[in-house]
């Protein structure tokens, strides 16, 4: 019973004799730097030629049980760290369980065997890493690669539960061992001598695996049965150390041609691993020392005074000075009197002293008052902020406030990670409060480069027009900072995308209020492309851009993909942007983004609502996966009943089913220029609130032998252009 884990295969890493050029490490602006809530820092990159070297560093972002997770090859990437050069990934556990009706060992968990070398990017960290054993008949040995280098065992046993202590790993029923460096590749092997066949019915797996030891605690309950591999789902976090290998030494290294530390301020660092090396910031620095310019000055003078006990901190480049009062001079860790200052006050030189000072201090301050206000004004301009206001001023002036970063760093308790409310592709929003007591959220961007500067003007500019009861409010801004911020009415009952699928779908909103919610939702679509100017396109409707008030009343956000309605042929042309399983396929082949766009993901939209399926499924049939044509099928066969959700059957009648079915079938036409409009889908779910005010509906009362379909209800009630009469309280339909 054995497995073989190596890197190069299960991280699918290339040798780095691959060539490269310096010109190959500067990344777009367009690559993505998160995965789902996972930083991807360059050298790694999860775009085509956004990484360092292609197929060494690209990981794949993969969309997992409706979260977007990193993955190289099998091992899911939990985080990267540049400091340290190690990244964490997920190791399968390997278990050996007694089958009582086989008599028999059975073996369980990852099993592949992979082919490579050394050069390999990747080592196992023998300082984090432990190989770690549990059960009370276990022994388990590990091995590098062709089991003649470094062999090592773990035995875990007991006699029965009472021997096991929690948080003890010493032998008695749990056991880890250290493993030496340049280790790429090891192999689990479980003696076939042992077994738990007398000690099945407390303990009938052994387990074993190489995990990192800080997040382990023992507990006996993992010697019962399953409970090891349950309570980690069969993963378990693991620490590689990672390194640029095409190199022995920071000495070659930096006479080759494919150097990689490419920051003016950065270091070469010997990889602490095996050959090779890594790239670290220069003291004083901090950032991404593999960009050029990565490295930015720290200013150890911001958060903790580093100054003795009343000395004075200077920010300086690439490090600090201190000074001390007038009077007072530094000595060792203190700013003692200054006796010889002191004295020169006493014999008459007090008053110059003290007007030099003076203007000296005054100097300063004029300066740094100068130096601070450049570099807001830099901000304000980078931001787009002069050409954001001189077009809202002639568009009927600033709808919005101007807030200051004092006020947003006191609102957010200086951007606490306890106050971020979420992430995604365009910042990060935290909770804030206000001085007046006023809650609101607070949105940062996560990125400054061109790209990110571009969306946050046009977000301002889009969101600065629009005052509608459903779609959230935009109250301010902060233009004087280096990451641009946004102010929102805050909105805190969760998405409509949680209510559905998600963590509040325990406390399940009727059919009604879901009604209702579509409909304020295509109301706030509405308002967007036919009544802002100019018109607005959003380009990524979907059910986790709705947001829910208190009243759970929707709102529609996020425009960090919108656009103003073109004006030109020219302007058509977009870059693709959305969420997969809502784009409109008309979309995907022309890159024209329009009003029909946004209809089409609000049918994928009314689908959720009808079926309570995800638009998108990575399990199960192919012919299932895909919302849209399990619907569209069961459309043309006739067949609705077969998607729709047993608690909406239960809650509303089959002809307003079919009503919110026809309508999304029209929503989904492959033909945009046969959807209705947005306006026209908000009246047509207006129109169906309406249906079960109508007693045969809800009674089931037949007319002429059957109910009327909920077309020939409408055609009836809402007179056409063609239409000569009206249906008034006496007529046959009120009288019934």
């Amino acid at each position: 019973m054995n497995m073989h884990v190596f890197l190069q295969h299960g991280l699918g890493l290339i040798l780095l004799g691959a060539q490269y050029t310096s010109g190959a490490a500067v990344p777009s602006s367009e690559c993505r730097r998160w995965c789902g809530n996972v930083e991807i820092p360059y050298p790694f990159g999860i775009d085509p030629n956004c990484s360092l070297v292609a197929d060494v560093f690209d990981l794949s972002c993969e969309l997992r049980d409706g979260v977007l997770k990193p993955f190289r090859g099998i091992f899911e990437v939990l985080d990267i760290s540049l400091a340290h050069s190690t990244a964490r990934v997920l190791n399968n556990i390997e278990a050996s369980c007694y089958n009582n009706t086989t008599k028999s060992m059975e073996h369980f968990g990852y099993h592949e065997s992979a082919n490579g070398g050394p050069s390999s990017v990747y080592r196992l960290s023998d300082v984090q890493n432990r190989f770690t054993v549990i059960g009370c008949s276990a022994l388990a040995s590990m091995s590098d690669q062709d089991g003649t280098g470094y062999q090592g065992m773990a035995v875990a046993t007991c006699r029965d539960m009472s021997d096991l202590v929690d948080g003890s790993c010493a032998g008695m029923g749990c056991s880890q061992t250290m493993i030496p460096k340049r280790m790429y590749y090891y192999d689990t092997n479980f003696s076939s001598s042992v077994n738990t066949s007398r000690i099945w019915e407390f303990n009938r797996c052994s387990y074993a695996v190489l995990m990192e030891a800080a997040v382990f605690n023992f507990d006996i309950s993992y010697v019962g049965n399953t409970t090891f591999n349950d309570t980690y789902h069969g993963w378990v976090p693991m620490v590689v150390d990672w390194a640029i290998r095409d190199v022995n030494s920071c000495d070659a290294a930096q006479r080759n041609m494919t150097y990689a530390c490419l920051s003016s301020n950065s270091v070469c660092v010997g990889s602490v691993n095996d050959y090779g090396y890594t790239c670290n910031c220069s003291q004083g620095y901090e950032g991404n020392p593999y960009l050029q310019g990565g490295c930015k000055d720290v200013d150890e003078c911001r958060n903790n005074n580093p100054c003795p006990s009343g000395g004075t901190c200077h920010n300086t480049i690439g490090g600090y000075r201190c000074s001390c009062r007038v009077g007072t001079k530094l000595e060792g860790n203190t700013c003692s009197p200054n006796i010889g200052l002191i004295l020169g006050v006493t014999m008459g030189l007090f008053g110059s002293i003290v007007i030099t000072m003076i203007i000296i201090f005054w100097g300063q301050m004029a300066i740094q008052k100068r130096k601070l206000e450049k570099v807001k004004r830099e901000y304000f301009r980078q931001h787009g902020g002069l050409f954001l206001f001189d077009r809202m001023k002639s568009e009927k002036g600033l709808a919005f406030m101007i807030f200051s970063e004092a006020e947003l760093v006191h609102a957010t308790n200086n951007f606490d990670s306890t106050r971020i409310l979420g992430k995604g592709g365009h910042g990060t929003v935290y909770k804030g409060i206000m001085k007046n007591n006023m809650p609101v959220a607070i949105k940062r961007c996560a990125l400054v480069d061109a790209r990110q500067k571009k969306e946050f003007g046009q977000e301002l500019l889009i969101l600065s027009q629009i005052n509608h009861k459903n779609v959230v409010k935009l109250l301010g801004c902060c233009l004087e900072v280096e990451v641009p911020i946004l102010v929102y009415e805050l909105v805190l009952n969760g998405t409509l995308f949680e209510h559905i699928h998600g963590k509040k779908q325990a406390s399940q909103i009727s059919f009604s209020n879901l009604l209702r919610i579509s409909y304020e939702a295509a109301e706030g679509l509405s308002f967007l492309h036919s009544y802002a100017s100019p018109p607005i396109i959003h380009g990524d409707v979907k059910t986790s851009n709705i947001l829910l008030d208190e009243n759970h009343m929707a709102k529609v956000s996020d425009f960090g993909a919108s656009i103003l309605a073109p004006s030109d042929e020219e302007q058509f042309v977009t870059i693709i942007q959305g969420t997969c399983g809502y784009l409109d396929p008309e979309y995907l082949q022309t890159c024209q983004l329009t009003s029909k766009s946004d209809v089409y993901s609000f049918g994928v939209i009314l689908l959720e609502v009808l079926t309570g399926q995800l638009p998108m499924k990575l399990e199960g049939p192919d012919t299932q996966k895909i919302l849209t044509s399990t619907f569209l099928s069961a459309m043309s066969e006739n067949n609705l009943d077969t998607v729709l959700v047993s608690h909406v059957k239960a809650q509303a009648s089959m002809e307003l089913l079919k009503g919110l079915a026809n309508l999304a079938n029209k929503c989904l036409d492959l033909c945009g220029d046969n959807r209705p409009s947005m306006k026209e889908v908000a009246e047509e779910l207006g129109r169906l609130r309406k249906l079960p005010m109508y007693p045969w509906v809800q009674l089931g009362v037949e007319t002429h032998g059957e109910s009327p379909s909920v077309h020939e209800i409408e055609s009836d009630y809402y007179m056409g252009e063609n239409e000569s009469q009206h249906i008034n309280p006496g007529s046959s339909y009120y009288a019934r």
